[in-house]
């Protein structure tokens, strides 16, 4: 990935209030490909008897890591924006767990870039959930 691709993927996230709000931080974003991590935090948590985070909580992170991903690929053309984002619940977070999110951008056309992520807890490496979106590219 060039130096400009990397410097306005991370522009781009530092420039998300929600990201900050949340507590992501970045891992990687590079050459279509992004990881972002969200510690527990009881403040998102969506059901109080079990203290597991609420799925929008995970949603956020998803949609913001899979554009991270989208916007850092080589022919993305500098810019982004959530065209279509589909996530399926595969099981509950383990409260107490950072949540993990990886994301590849693997296709771009001239105006859309199409990625797949998922996200893990540390329980172990079967996904909390899975992602599939299209997202903008370039000034389209």
């Amino acid at each position: 990935m060039d130096e400009d691709s990397s410097t306005i993927a991370r522009q781009f996230f530092d420039a998300v209030p929600h990201a900050k709000a949340l507590g992501m931080q970045v891992t990687r974003i590079e050459d279509g490909h992004a990881e972002i991590a969200m510690d527990y935090d009881e403040r998102f948590v969506g059901d109080p008897e079990t203290g597991v985070i609420h799925g929008g909580a995970v949603s956020a992170l998803m949609d913001t890591c899979c554009g991270a991903a989208a916007l850092s690929h080589p022919d993305s053309g500098g810019s982004t924006a959530t065209i279509d984002l589909r996530i399926d619940y595969m099981r509950p977070a383990t409260p107490g767990q950072r949540i993990r999110a990886v994301a590849e951008c693997f296709q771009v056309t001239r105006s859309v870039a199409f990625v797949r992520g998922r996200a893990m807890d540390e329980d172990d490496d079967r996904p909390v959930a899975t992602a599939t979106g299209t997202f903008v590219a370039g000034d389209a």
